[in-house]
């Protein structure tokens, strides 16, 4: 069996957050959703699991970050192509996000933007040419003209 993946994410508004996540391509996954929490499957192995903040505290005794004022944890999802990682922000914005909390990244090989969801989470959408990800990081450091 492979290995699983579980983000999980304390939000303020589940339905809407909900929302976000499906358009960036999640399916939400019944048999673990409730009124206080939603497991949104991206893949058979990664999974976000949002939980209300009441909900979140059952898992941890610390402070709930405010992802609006301060970096918690960075998430990115590959894109087909430079088209939909285009389309998968305007989409998020649309019902919400925040486009491009960061600068963009455009390396030739790689581009990526992000977007954060309503309560400030980041998620990356990032494309890279397949040639170049063969390769691995040295293509994209040849591209900025970097070493490791």
């Amino acid at each position: 069996m492979s290995r699983m993946i579980f983000v999980n994410l304390p939000v303020s508004d589940l339905q809407k957050s909900r929302a976000f996540l499906e358009v960036l391509g999640a399916v939400n996954e019944p048999r673990f959703t409730d009124d206080t929490a939603a497991c949104m499957t991206f893949s058979d192995t990664i999974h976000v699991m949002i939980l209300t903040h009441d909900k979140f505290r059952q898992f941890t005794p610390r402070p709930i970050a405010d992802a609006n004022s301060a970096s918690e944890v960075l998430i990115c999802l590959s894109a087909d192509s430079r088209e939909s990682v285009d389309t998968a922000v305007e989409r998020a914005e649309a019902i919400g996000g925040t486009a491009d909390p960061a600068p963009k990244q455009d390396y030739g090989v790689m581009y990526g933007r992000s977007v954060a969801d309503p309560d400030g989470h980041i998620f990356e959408i990032m494309w890279m040419d397949p040639a170049a990800a063969q390769r691995g990081a040295e293509a994209v450091q040849e591209a900025l003209g970097t070493a490791i």
